[in-house]
Formats: C-alpha cells, sequence, structure tokens
C-alpha cells in the first residue's frame, strides 16, 4: 500500500542517539522501563510489538471461523472472490479505508505525544488496544451470558479490580463490612444515573406494609432503627423517618424480611413489581406521601455537566442538583455543604446524596471526602440521612498510588518517594499530598463511586464504571429482590444498570489492561507517579515563567505554598506577600526550572526535608495531573490590564493557536497543546473573584477564561524537553500580547459617523465598535459643518430619504486628544452604498451629547427586560433616538426625525442634553443577540426587513425619562430610569432614516477567520472514493 512500509519505520533523531534524552539512556528505572512498554510511543516505537500482536489476533480470529465445522466448506468460493463485480467493491473499500485512514493522520490531534496537554485524552495502553481489537471482531453483547459467556466473566471481573483497589471488601467471610460490586458503563454520565432509588425503597415498602397489603403481616413486629439511633416499629415511622434510614438499613431490609418472617425471594419481587419506584413513577410515590420539597442531590457547583443532565434524565430535574461553592482553590467548600444541609434539616427537605468529586474534570480538585463523611454523622444524628457518592471518574485509577500500608495520619505520607533510577531519562515518581492521598483512601467509605477507566485507566471509548461499597445496591435499579445471594457464580450482570446492550469488547479492554499494568503501586500507581512528577514540572513553569518585567503575567489557579501561609497571617500586608512570592517564585526558577530530573534528586539529598525541591514541586499545582492557570497583559507602560474581557481576550487567542479549530490546521505543525475552560461567575463566586483578584482584574461577574492543561505522558521531562513546550507557549503569548496592546492602546484611527439632520445643526453618532478601544465608547454628538458640505448632504438626501449617510474624518484622529477636545476636524462624506458625495469637509463645534464607555466593566450584566432603552435628543421638531449599547454583543439601532407624541411634551431643555426613551412592549432581553445585519434586512426569515421591528412608520407606545447621569458617565446601570423621574408618555412613529447594525458594532478586526464548516469537506472525501 502506497505511504505504508511493512519493515521496521527509521525513527526521526532526538538529541543524542535518536533519544528525547540529553546524553544516556536512564540506569535502575525499572519502573519506567515497565511503563514504556505499555504503549505503543509517541514515535512509534513499540510498533513491532503491536504488529506482531494485531496479526496474532487476526490469526486467531481466522482458525476460529476455520475450525468451526470445518466440513461445512466454503461458502465465499474462489469463483465469487475473482468476480468482477468482487474485485471493484473490495478495491472501492480499500481506496475508501485508505482516505479515512489519511484523513485521520492528517488531522487527528496527536494526544499520543508528550506535546499534547489539553484535552483528557491520551495514548492508550497496549493491552487495552488489543483487548479491545481482538474483542470486538466477535462482538460481545454484555447484556447477557449467553450473549458473552467470556466477557461478562471479563467484566465481573473488573468490578473486583476496581472495588480492591478502592478499597472495598470482596471476602464475604469478613463480618461487618459489606462485600463491594462493581460493573462496567459506557461512561460516568450513566454510572452517575444509577444512584437514585435507595430513597425510595422505605417509601415503596411502607406501602406494601399498611392496610390490607401483600406485607401487613409484619406491620405490628417489624422494628426499624432510625438514622438517630431511635427503634420504631417500621409502620410508625415518619415521613422523615423513612427517607433517612441509613444506606446499611434500607439494604438490610430484604434480609431481615427473610430471616425475621421467611419472605421468599420471589415473593418480595413481586411486591416490588407492584409497588417499587420502578413500576408507579417518581411523582406517584412523592404525592402520596405528600413530598412537596424536591429531594436534592448536594455536590460542588465545579461538577461534570453530567450531573444536571442526569437529574433531567431521571425525572428530578436539574435544580434538584444542588451546587455547593468551591472554595478558593475549587474543592468543595464544606461549610457552604454544612449550610446547605443545616438547611435542608430545618426545612425537612430531604436529600438523595452528596457527591465528593475526587477530580474534578476542569480543575484536578479533589474534594474532602473525609469532611463530607463526616458530616453525615453529624447530621444523621440529628436525623438527617444520605447516600456519600464518590465521582471519581477522573481520579479513581490514582487509589493505585495508595500503598496497601497506607495508614492516615502516619508522618511518613508526607515524604517524597524514594527513588530508583538515575541517569538523563530518569523520571522520578511523584506522591499525592497528604490531603489527597487520605481523601482518595476514604473512598473504602464511600457508598458508591464513579470510575471511568477510560480517563485515568488509558482504556479506549466507552469504558466507566460504578462500584458499590454494599453489592446489594445493585439491585436497587432492577425489579430484582436485593437479598438473593449470588456470591462466586458468574451472572448475566445486564439487568443491573441503566444500559441494555453494551460492547463486551469494553470489559475485556479495561480486564486486559488491569490485569497487564497491575491495579497497585508497582502498576497503575508507578504510571501516575510518572505522570504525577510530569505535570508538576509543568506547573512549576507556569507558576514561575513571568516576572516583573514580562510583558504578561502567568497565574496558575492553585495558590503557591508562600501564598497559602501569607493568607493565614494576620500581619501580612500586600507589600509582604507580594515579596514573598517573588521570592518563591525564583526559588522555583533558581532550584527547578534551571535543573535536571538527576539534579533536583541529587541536590535535594543535601537539603533539609522541608527545603526539598521535590517537596515543593509536589505542592504546586493541582491534587491530580490538571492544571488550570491564566493570563493576563501589562500594557507598553507597564500597567496591568484591569479589564476582565480583555484579559479574556488574550486567553482565548492563545488557546486557538495552541489547538486545532480548522481544516487549515495542520496538527504537525502546532508544537504544543492546550484548552480552556471557562469560570462562570454564578459557578464559581469566591473561587473566580479570588483569582480575577491575583491576576489583577476587576471584581466583577463576568466569566473568567481560563487555560488548562491535562498531563497524562510517562515519557521523561528530560532533554529540556518540558522547558521547550514551556518556551513555545511564552514565544505564543509575547506575539498575542502585542495583539491585545493593538486592540488597547491604538488612540487613532479613521472614524465615522451616522448623520441626523436638524434645521440648525447635525447631530453624529458614532459606529461604536467593542472590539477596539479607539472606538470603544457610544457617542453622540452635535457639529457645525461648512455651509457648502451642508447644502450637499441635503440635496443628496432629498433625492434619497431613505438613504443613510456617513461623516468619517479625513485623517487619522484620537476622539478624546483631538476632536472632543479641538472641536474640530476635516472629514468626507459618504453614503451606505459607498458613494463621496463630499470631501474636504470642515467640522467645527463638535459637542458631546452622550459619550459612554463600552469597556466590559462599564456594561451591564443583563440585557433590559420588559423594554428597550435608546437615548433621545435633538429639537422639539426634529427628535432623532439611537439605542443604548448597556452590553455586548448588541446592535446599532439608530432613527434621525422620528414622531414624537407625548403627554406632556418633552421640554426642548431635556432634547439638547439627550435624556432616555423606553420603546415600553419591545422585549429587548428575549431578542438578544440580533442576528447579522445580513439576515435581518435579507428579506427573508422571521427577522427579515419584512418582519423586523424596527423599521418605517412602526409605531411604538413610549416613556420618557431624565437621564440621571453625566455626560460621561460609565455604567452598569445607565439604562435604568427612576420611574419617578419620568417626564412623559406617548407614542413615536419611526421614520425613513434608519439605521441597523448587528455586525459592525461586534466585528473584531484581530479575530482568524472560522473555517469549521470545511470539516465536512473534508469528511466528504472518503464518499468520494466509493463513488
Amino acid at each position: 500500500m502506497d505511504g505504508i512500509n511493512s519493515s521496521k519505520s527509521e525513527l526521526p533523531k532526538g538529541n543524542c542517539n535518536g533519544n528525547a534524552y540529553t546524553t544516556k539512556e536512564p540506569e535502575n528505572d525499572e519502573s519506567h522501563q515497565m511503563i514504556s512498554s505499555l504503549f505503543l510511543g509517541p514515535h512509534a516505537e513499540n510498533y513491532d510489538y503491536f504488529k506482531d500482536n494485531i496479526i496474532s489476533i487476526l490469526e486467531y480470529t481466522r482458525d476460529a471461523r476455520l475450525h468451526y465445522f470445518p466440513e461445512d466448506g466454503r461458502f465465499i468460493s474462489e469463483g465469487v472472490q475473482a468476480s468482477d463485480k468482487f474485485s471493484k467493491t473490495t478495491d472501492k473499500i480499500g481506496k475508501a479505508v485508505r482516505k479515512a485512514a489519511e484523513l485521520l493522520s492528517k488531522h487527528s490531534v496527536p494526544w499520543w505525544s508528550p506535546r499534547y496537554a489539553a484535552h483528557m485524552c491520551m495514548d492508550m495502553s497496549m493491552p487495552s488496544l488489543l483487548g479491545y481489537f481482538m474483542t470486538m471482531l466477535y462482538n460481545p453483547n454484555n447484556v447477557s451470558i449467553e450473549a458473552s459467556p467470556l466477557t461478562m466473566v471479563a467484566e465481573i471481573e473488573v468490578g473486583q479490580q476496581l472495588c480492591e483497589m478502592f478499597g472495598y471488601n470482596l471476602n464475604a467471610e469478613v463480618k461487618d463490612v459489606p462485600v463491594g460490586w462493581g460493573h462496567i458503563t459506557c461512561g460516568g454520565t450513566v454510572a452517575n444515573l444509577e444512584t437514585r432509588n435507595l430513597k425510595f425503597y422505605p417509601l415503596a415498602l411502607r406501602n406494601a406494609v399498611k392496610d390490607f397489603g401483600p406485607l401487613s403481616f409484619i406491620a405490628g413486629t417489624f422494628v426499624i432503627e432510625t438514622c438517630s439511633g431511635a427503634k420504631k416499629l417500621f409502620k410508625d415511622l415518619s415521613k422523615w423517618e423513612l427517607l433517612n434510614l441509613k444506606v446499611l438499613t434500607v439494604l438490610e431490609i430484604p434480609d431481615r424480611l427473610s430471616v425475621e418472617y421467611g419472605v421468599s425471594s420471589a415473593f418480595l419481587e413481586n411486591v416490588m413489581k407492584q409497588y417499587g419506584i420502578q413500576s408507579v413513577g417518581l411523582g406517584t410515590l412523592e404525592r402520596q406521601y405528600d413530598i412537596d420539597k424536591p429531594i436534592q442531590y448536594m455536590l460542588a457547583s465545579t461538577r461534570h455537566y453530567s450531573w444536571p443532565k442526569g437529574g433531567a434524565i431521571t425525572g428530578i430535574g436539574s435544580d434538584s442538583v444542588v451546587g455547593i461553592a468551591p472554595d478558593i482553590e475549587a474543592r468543595l467548600d464544606l461549610e457552604d455543604l454544612d449550610k446547605h444541609l443545616k438547611a435542608s434539616l430545618e426545612k425537612q427537605q430531604a436529600v438523595y446524596a452528596v457527591v465528593a468529586i475526587i477530580g474534578s474534570t476542569e480543575e484536578g480538585a479533589v474534594d474532602s471526602l473525609r469532611g463530607v463523611l463526616s458530616l453525615r454523622e453529624k447530621y444523621q444524628a440529628q436525623g438527617l440521612s444520605f447516600v456519600v457518592h464518590a465521582d471519581a471518574a477522573w481520579g479513581g485509577y490514582f487509589a493505585s498510588m495508595i500503598p496497601k500500608d497506607f495508614k492516615p495520619g502516619n508522618p511518613k505520607n508526607a515524604e517524597p518517594p524514594a527513588q530508583t533510577g538515575k541517569g538523563d531519562g530518569f523520571v522520578p515518581d511523584a506522591s499525592l499530598r497528604v490531603e489527597t492521598q487520605e481523601d482518595i483512601y476514604a473512598l473504602r467509605y464511600a457508598d458508591s463511586i464513579t470510575v471511568d477507566p477510560h480517563k485515568a485507566g488509558y482504556v479506549p471509548y466507552p469504558a466507566g464504571g460504578l462500584c458499590y461499597r454494599d453489592e446489594r445496591m445493585r439491585f436497587l435499579i432492577t425489579w430484582t429482590s436485593p437479598y438473593i445471594s449470588r456470591a462466586g457464580t458468574t451472572e448475566s450482570i445486564g439487568v443491573y444498570g441503566v444500559e441494555g446492550s453494551k460492547p463486551g469488547a469494553s470489559a475485556m479492554s479495561t480486564w486486559l489492561a488491569n490485569k497487564c499494568i497491575g491495579m497497585g503501586t508497582n502498576g497503575y500507581g508507578a504510571l501516575l507517579a510518572e505522570v504525577c512528577f510530569t505535570i508538576s514540572r509543568l506547573s512549576a513553569h507556569w507558576a514561575a515563567m513571568s516576572t516583573k518585567s514580562s510583558s504578561y503575567v502567568c497565574v496558575p489557579l492553585n495558590l503557591l505554598p508562600v501564598e497559602r501561609k501569607a493568607m493565614q497571617d494576620p500581619n501580612t500586608t500586600p507589600e509582604s506577600y507580594a515579596a514573598a512570592v517573588e521570592e518563591e517564585k525564583q526559588k522555583i526558577r533558581d532550584n527547578i526550572l534551571k535543573k535536571s530530573n538527576q539534579e533536583i534528586i541529587d541536590e535535594d539529598a543535601k537539603r533539609a526535608p522541608e527545603d526539598k525541591a521535590m517537596v515543593l514541586l509536589r505542592a504546586l499545582g493541582s491534587d491530580l495531573n490538571i492544571n488550570a492557570f491564566a493570563l493576563n497583559f501589562r500594557y507598553s507602560d507597564g500597567t496591568l490590564n484591569d479589564d476582565v474581557e480583555e484579559a479574556n481576550y488574550l486567553n482565548r487567542r492563545v488557546v486557538e493557536v495552541l489547538s486545532v479549530d480548522s481544516p487549515e490546521d495542520d496538527p504537525t505543525q502546532i508544537p504544543f497543546y492546550l484548552t480552556s475552560t471557562e469560570f462562570e461567575h454564578e459557578l464559581y463566586g469566591k473561587c473566580a473573584q479570588h483569582f480575577k483578584k491575583r491576576l489583577g482584574l476587576a471584581q466583577d461577574e463576568l466569566s473568567l477564561m481560563v487555560l488548562r492543561n491535562v498531563l497524562m505522558t510517562p515519557f521523561p521531562t528530560e532533554g529540556n524537553f518540558i522547558d521547550q513546550m514551556a518556551s513555545v507557549f511564552h514565544d505564543v503569548v509575547e506575539k498575542e500580547v502585542k495583539v491585545c496592546r493593538k486592540r488597547n492602546e491604538t488612540k487613532e484611527n479613521h472614524h465615522s459617523f451616522i448623520m441626523q439632520d436638524s434645521p440648525d445643526k447635525i447631530y453624529l453618532v458614532n459606529r461604536s465598535m467593542f472590539h477596539l478601544a479607539s472606538r470603544r465608547r457610544q457617542l453622540i454628538a452635535s457639529a457645525t459643518l461648512d455651509e457648502e458640505a451642508v447644502k450637499t448632504y441635503r440635496d443628496a438626501k432629498a433625492s434619497s430619504p431613505s438613504e443613510t449617510f456617513f461623516l468619517s474624518t479625513r485623517n487619522k484622529e484620537d476622539i478624546s486628544a483631538t476632536i472632543l477636545s479641538d472641536g474640530s476636524f476635516d472629514a468626507v462624506i459618504t453614503t451606505s452604498s459607498g458613494k463621496t458625495i463630499a470631501k474636504g469637509v470642515t467640522v467645527s463645534s463638535f459637542t458631546a451629547i452622550k459619550d459612554r464607555p463600552l469597556n466590559s466593566k462599564y456594561r451591564d450584566h443583563a440585557y433590559p427586560s420588559g423594554h428597550m432603552p435608546f437615548y433621545l435628543y435633538g429639537s422639539e421638531n426634529n427628535c432623532h433616538i439611537d439605542h443604548m449599547l448597556l452590553l455586548a454583543p448588541n446592535t446599532q439601532l439608530s432613527a434621525a426625525n422620528v414622531a414624537l407624541h407625548t403627554d406632556p411634551p418633552v421640554p426642548a431643555s431635556l432634547l439638547k442634553e439627550g435624556c432616555i426613551l423606553y420603546l415600553d412592549n419591545v422585549q429587548e432581553a428575549a431578542m438578544q443577540p440580533f442576528l447579522p445585519t445580513s439576515s435581518l434586512v435579507s428579506g427573508q426569515g422571521p427577522t427579515s426587513e419584512k418582519n423586523f421591528f424596527f423599521q418605517k412608520g412602526k409605531k411604538f407606545p413610549v416613556s420618557v425619562f431624565r437621564d440621571r447621569f453625566g455626560v460621561s458617565q460609565g455604567g452598569p446601570g445607565l439604562g435604568d430610569a427612576d420611574y419617578g423621574e419620568r417626564v412623559a408618555t406617548g407614542e413615536v412613529v419611526l421614520g425613513q432614516d434608519i439605521w441597523v447594525d448587528s455586525e459592525g458594532v461586534n466585528r473584531d478586526p484581530f479575530k482568524r477567520p472560522s473555517q469549521v464548516a470545511k470539516w465536512k469537506e473534508e469528511f466528504d472525501k472518503i464518499g468520494q472514493e466509493l463513488e
């Protein structure tokens, strides 16, 4: 085949001997040698081993078919294979396959490379790929044992592997500790759906007990313990007590019914088919028990989007997934959780579960699971109980780093792990922070755990997972009674969970990877320990990259150790804080950034424990292996930008350079990959505000764009490789800072004004632009033009009354420094069609009526609701209006010489200084953002010129208000009129002279053109091979 060499490919040469390290091979680093055998490799170094295994798989697949009743003979004869149609079809398929493979190799982002540090995509392990490939050829369906005899066993064993890694008990002989159980799902989203039904089991059972129900015979004797420790007859429990039984108490009910009353499995199953939530539905049980306050899930507002989506799917509603505020480093704020739980107790609003996120997907934060468990114990004593679920979709596999003999509170937990290797290619192991270790250790006490092998397990999609501390919880998603013992049996586990059909290939892939790599500290633990070291080295760059003289600042979300210490010291001043931070950044540069891995280890051997660079390294960055950080820029004079929108602009441009968003982008030419996220004010609250403060930004309610990198590579951090990537990043930022400065510092520009005529003067409305500082203002002014220009303009206007005319500066001007200061400039007059009708126009007496800045900090946080505000100005017989630009994006709507009929008439003095007019029946918030101007005036669609609200002859009821603010006053709140200051009401009728622009005002002159639509053109090339 063209482009494919079946012989061993030549690898590109690195720094020395073709390797990525500087001088020589690493020595004695057996864990890294083992890890290196697991992957195809960034440069396909292990291609031959992988290929040999693929060939073996194909040969076994061939033999399986040949050896199954060979006496049947061939079904596809050699004659058929030699036919013209057969040959043409196979040739077409071959061409399509090669074209698809070519496009994938050309356009796929190289997540297999250590240069890829963006999303949670990484090189998959060879065992997982081989496991998936070999199994998909047989396509087993893990819905039942009959459809998947071998892969069903694989899934059961995967569940056991995961449970053991988390510390769940698997020995049924151990008393007083439940037996754990787990299974494969398509992903964490589905796994998170399986935790609802426990709350309703007691309610359903109670319905079967009361009156003449099938379990009424137990009513007088069946005693149960409430979560606060009181013992009562089950039938006498209140609604609140039923909703707050402990997990173990609920799960023991079926066993107790069997032991105490001889209730059979089949009988109880039939009872639950009649009364269970799966049959009667959530709404029915809520009505029967008069549950008028929605039961809630509680978890950090930084949660994965699957949680509100799951709330919608299960019928509890996304509003019942309550976001708890994060702390300043994006972990669950236990104080805020405590307040919510207290409120739930006081209102008697039940809680399904509190979720601790073990590795948030945006920040790598590990919530305090220990703290959540402690709060449950506290509130159970007061009558409130809930499931504790750990969303460890991302962080679950990091439990492999916890040693078997780990004991919380042991001082040795804070020590860096012993290092055995040496040499330039040596990659040290890093441990997790003590707090993180102890929260991951606490997973063994969580009632259920979501984990995604297709994330930190290096397994192909789809491979999620769910583990239960008590195996009986799995029955709550079925109609099966939860006391049937199936220990040691191979069962059809498809009935447990949301999914029906699911690929056995996922189970085999995960099992083979887990088995080959190992679930402990010498397997996945060793792999992730090297990953943690690698991410820490990159964290050090984000922390110390920028200096006082840099054109930008780079600030990680996670605090430096000295910052945490300074925040706890009441004597800290801004000056001492800044000095301490700069001192620690220099320490990072001297002891980490400028050192090789071997030098760090060698020099640490001579340092006191508290001074070791490895200790400092692990204190940098997030709890796991995700870095969140952000940039801000300095102006040319060294002043730090304080506008959040402009900082966002810089971060956005940087990530656009370091990512693929168009077929025009060549993935092989992007030397370093990053991605981004957004800290929304309503979700991140004080976390976002504190981050903005550290970046030198305004404390507003705008969302903050944050850069993000995930590193899963276990390969060397040597040969200045991390330094090279950091250098690439620095160069990109420097280049984009120049763009930001240009867009914000350029004062002189060509300016264009909409002309609006009055007998004694001309009114001019600036054509604003949000994305250019020189035009980032809403300016309305009056001016005098020379007589010849006025006559030319009025003659042209008389012949084309619906044409819009523009007055444009002849030269580049600074509005503030020259136009407003001098009041005069030279100009030209053009039409909206581009025709010039007057040159050499002299403008004088230029006087601002409204001059409002449009920077983000001056804008409102929401579009006006219930009306649309305009500036009203002119004279009694010549009134003009211009739409108030209160938020971006927006639309410029201007109308000259409108007919205004109000009672009483608007005073001439107010028109002269400018006032505010509301279109009372126009709902701006419902209309924004407007479509592009080309769509509005195309004559087609519901918002076309034919139907658009702002056009000739349209009448609107209006209210007129005094403008309470000065000529140059900035917002927000400029359009919030005081109804006590309303001076008139009436009607306005639009005339012929109307200007509508939703493109120019929002245009970014520095924006790179988007080519996303071309992706389909590329993809269509595959289909063309079949034509």
